[in-house]
């Protein structure tokens, strides 16, 4: 079997913007076990969200309590503004505090508290209505590039606890020396996963100003 002439190079001589897709290639079965993984427990959720509809309320009244409703709400109505809040909360709130950080101190820490955060939109975001059905045509393609972005830095944050607890796998006898080996998988894998970011807040905040009222109106009449 012949491999192609990419991966047959050391990561030196790999150009910096293949770096981040060799090193999902070189780790793919990882890659689509969490791709399997994300998407199944959002599923779940969503499915108790739909059983349970009180528990998907009181999801929702807790983003009430905690203003995050009324912030929304207050630059709803300027897309700039808004997919500028959107991102700020998925970089900092999301991918730094709940998947990078954590696992920076306890290895694998980020990955479960990504997959708790996954149940919980998946029930937050179940509809209530049919104007709820209408919104997740064109929140659905914001749900793929966000959590496949969030995927990346699950990706990063496994390697790195794979690469300290086992410092071998990636060819070091130390554990500091893999604990640094993984830190170089995130920051590689950050830079496709903040591009998605970009490209999801953007998404997100147009399709929500521009779309979900004109959609409502053509196919609920």
């Amino acid at each position: 079997m012949t491999s192609s002439p990419a991966s047959t190079l050391p990561a030196a001589a790999v150009p910096f913007w293949r770096r981040p897709f060799r090193l999902i290639r070189d780790n793919r079965r990882v890659y689509l076990l969490l791709n399997v993984a994300t998407y199944g427990v959002f599923i779940v959720g969503f499915l108790v969200g739909l059983v349970f509809p009180d528990l998907r309320a009181a999801q929702a009244q807790g983003l009430e309590d905690d203003g995050t409703g009324d912030l929304v709400r207050s630059v709803f109505a300027n897309p700039p503004l808004f997919a500028a809040l959107i991102l700020g909360v998925n970089v900092f709130r999301l991918s730094l505090l709940t998947i990078v950080l954590p696992s920076l101190v306890v290895p694998f820490a980020g990955l479960a508290l990504f997959g708790y955060w996954v149940a919980e939109t998946g029930i937050t975001l179940a509809p209530d209505s049919p104007t709820g059905w209408v919104a997740l045509i064109p929140h659905s393609l914001t749900l793929i590039i966000e959590l496949q972005a969030y995927i990346l830095f699950v990706l990063g944050a496994w390697l790195l606890g794979r690469n300290w607890v086992r410092p071998r796998a990636v060819g070091e006898s130390l554990h500091r020396r893999g604990y640094v080996r993984g830190l170089q998988s995130i920051g590689l894998l950050a830079l496709p996963a903040l591009i998605l970011l970009v490209i999801g807040a953007l998404w997100e905040a147009y399709s929500l100003r521009y779309l979900i009222h004109p959609l409502s109106q053509w196919l609920l009449g």
